[in-house]
């Protein structure tokens, strides 16, 4: 099963974040199968690659809670149909 989750970046008391997909097994700096995106709490930056995200989440990648949030905020979930989604 593949999900999209967090995987910190930066140096000590400066993370940013990477948003990836990865498989559920690994860990959290485990090889990732794609990077889609980009997420700086500090600045409250956010870059997401979307077409590549959708992607996933139509072939069944659930995303972790925080990245739930950051992808509703983004309003990413319009693009996709209703019946495709199934997290809360």
């Amino acid at each position: 099963m593949v999900k999209l989750r967090l995987k910190r970046c930066g140096r000590k008391q400066r993370a940013v974040y990477r948003i990836v997909a990865i498989d559920v097994r690994s860990r959290r700096e485990g090889k990732d199968l794609r990077k889609v995106g980009f997420y700086d709490p500090l600045k409250n930056q956010t870059y997401l690659n979307v077409p590549v995200i959708l992607y996933f989440l139509e072939k069944g990648a659930q995303p972790t809670r925080t990245v739930h949030n950051l992808l509703k905020k983004a309003e990413v979930f319009k693009e996709l149909p209703s019946n495709q989604m199934k997290f809360n």
